[in-house]
């Protein structure tokens, strides 16, 4: 299956948190998005591993994306190295994305920085016709396959922009795909310990940045993005 984009993310939320109106929106309008998570999250604070996974399920639903699938790298310890790699480059030539979404350059959390760069190298390395890959089961070699842009999405820290996308309209439907993980989020009947991203305040903040962001390009919501590399525009016009 050939999807349009394909978001990775360190744990699971974190492509919700990070791009769950852009992917809300691209699925709204026909195109076909999946969800790569690298860890199950096993380390967080909150729930279980298990709990992740249903959680993950239901956002899936949520978002309409085609596919998701989890690479259970050891949360907290992957590194950046051929291994890991490799396992991303298999998906990135089995999905054959045009455009890819991974975690924010730099982050609160040391997994987000370690997954984009992971992320990012795997995308280059990718096209390369000298590396080999199977995927796990199956005897035929990939084809190369380099998606034409990754792109960076914003998560704690407040980091600027290359570009924002107009997301207005799909605001509700990315915090109900992150209320789908009632385990991590504010919850004021909860017994489990609180974290940084349990607070209301935490919750609120995603929306206001969105109204904010939105506010600064001339829409009512925006999701904002980071790229290693220029992004080139036919026209003028083009840009609102």
């Amino acid at each position: 299956m050939k999807l349009d984009i394909l978001v990775f993310g360190a744990h699971p939320d974190d492509a919700e948190l990070g791009a769950g109106a852009t992917i809300a929106k691209a699925t709204a309008n026909g195109k076909k998005v999946g969800i790569i998570d690298l860890t199950r999250g096993e380390l967080g604070t909150r729930g279980t591993a298990e709990i992740r996974d249903k959680e993950a399920e239901n956002a899936a639903k949520i978002l309409g994306i085609v596919v998701r699938e989890n690479l259970e790298f050891a949360d907290g310890f992957f590194t950046n190295d051929k291994t890991h790699q490799l396992a991303v480059i298999q998906l990135v030539r089995k999905y054959q994305p045009d455009i890819v979404l991974c975690n924010a350059i730099k982050d609160r959390h040391i997994d987000h920085a370690k997954g984009s760069k992971l992320v990012s190298d795997a995308c280059f390395l990718s096209g390369l016709i000298k590396i080999d890959s199977k995927l796990p089961g199956d005897d035929e070699w990939q084809l190369p396959w380099r998606p034409k842009q990754v792109y960076h999405y914003i998560q704690w820290k407040n980091l600027e922009p290359d570009f924002v996308v107009d997301v207005s309209g799909f605001i509700e439907l990315k915090m109900k795909a992150i209320s789908a993980y009632a385990s991590q989020f504010y919850d004021p009947d909860s017994k489990e310990p609180n974290t940084p991203i349990s607070s209301k305040n935490f919750t609120d903040s995603i929306a206001y940045r969105a109204r904010d962001l939105g506010r600064l390009v001339g829409v009512e919501y925006g999701e904002g993005f980071t790229t290693e590399r220029y992004i080139g525009v036919k026209n003028l016009w083009d840009i609102f």
